[in-house]
């Protein structure tokens, strides 16, 4: 099994709803960490590009850069928790890469760290 993983960080502002009452507007140096993994390279030794993950990634983050989370989409209608980011991120990720890297790999998962050691994972099944 390899597996291979691309970082990235952005900069944004949210206000989470928890128990029905929305926490003060305060922001983060997100950092994101976007794994790939499979059984097996292709015919160049490799799982994926580098270069490929991080230009699909760049995409998806680029929209939310120094910007309020709670007035863009999706989370304009969804809570901006880090879970839900790291599930936005994982599957936008996944219909960027994943037909590009069948059958021998997929977006494995999606971890993002709002602040020191505060990090949620976002984990996908194979063919997810």
């Amino acid at each position: 099994m390899y597996e291979l993983a691309v970082h990235a960080e952005f900069c944004a502002a949210h206000a989470i709803v928890v128990g029905g009452v929305r926490e003060r507007m305060h922001g983060h140096n997100w950092r994101v960490t976007a794994r790939v993994e499979g059984s097996e390279l292709d015919a160049d030794g490799l799982l994926c590009d580098f270069h490929t993950v991080e230009g699909v990634l760049a995409g998806i983050l680029e929209p939310w850069r120094n910007g309020n989370l709670n007035e863009m989409s999706p989370f304009d209608r969804l809570n901006p928790t880090a879970e839900n980011v790291a599930r936005v991120i994982g599957e936008a990720l996944a219909e960027g890469l994943d037909e590009g890297l069948k059958p021998h790999a997929w977006v494995s998962s999606v971890s993002v760290t709002e602040g020191p050691g505060c990090v949620a994972t976002y984990r996908r099944a194979k063919g997810a």
